[in-house]
């Protein structure tokens, strides 16, 4: 995972060099290189995503058809767990849902979920205009805080119980999803519908996602953490 995150930065890093390399901040829009320079930007930026979409379906297949045993590690050692505390009288009893509940409960959360995305987006400007914040904070810590508290919320409490494995996964797993799938399907999707959409996110966003994933990757090489790497996360 740490492995899939330092080449999904590189995957930004290089769009962006490639930008700066081949334009002049002075250029206007009209400039011939500054052209030249979107034009091998996004055409970068399209092979780039394809490399990418390939990547994320080669570690889905790894994580749960080739190498699934790495994966299942923690989980058969928790459900050992569960067992063990289950005939000390401390076990909580398990409700499944049934395949068809599951499968409606999944329409329905996800219709609702694009209605209010909907109004969230629309009511950006508003937000931008009143309270004077920028769209790019906005997008970048604000909207992923609110949109994955669920999941922020999960890796905590599974950490606080000592499981590090799970709650690293939750965490590493869902920025891997934004950045090996989201992403370049959005880069494909404009590809398809004719709107010009690359992966060059400029230098200063590109740098600081870069140095985040430098940060996380040291402090969880060692598989193990404590408060004074977490107020380390937090200070970058």
């Amino acid at each position: 995972m740490s492995s899939l995150m330092a080449v999904a930065s590189a995957s930004l890093i290089i769009p962006a060099t490639l930008y700066a390399t081949l334009s002049n901040p002075s250029d206007n829009s009209d400039n011939p290189d500054k052209s030249k320079a979107d034009r091998n930007t996004l055409i970068l930026s399209h092979g780039t995503a394809i490399i990418l979409l390939i990547l994320y379906i080669l570690f889905l297949f790894f994580q749960l058809k080739t190498h699934s045993d790495l994966f299942n590690e923690e989980t058969q050692t928790q459900s050992n767990s569960d067992e063990e505390n289950q005939t000390e009288g401390e076990g909580i009893e398990a409700h499944f849902l049934s395949p068809l509940s599951a499968g409606v409960a999944l329409a329905v959360i996800t219709v609702l979920v694009a209605v209010c995305a909907e109004y969230l987006v629309d009511s950006i400007d508003a937000i931008v205009e009143t309270a004077h914040i920028s769209k790019t904070f906005i997008g970048l810590i604000l909207l992923p805080i609110v949109g994955n508290a669920a999941e922020h919320v999960t890796a905590c409490i599974v950490a606080y119980k000592h499981k590090m494995d799970l709650a690293i996964g939750v965490a590493i797993g869902s920025s891997l999803q934004i950045a090996l799938f989201v992403t370049p399907s959005l880069v494909i999707l404009g590809w398809i519908i004719d709107q010009p959409m690359t992966l060059n996110f400029h230098g200063f966003e590109t740098v600081v996602f870069f140095i985040s994933m430098l940060v996380v990757n040291y402090l969880i090489q060692d598989g193990a953490s404590n408060y004074l790497e977490g107020v380390m996360c937090l200070g970058t």
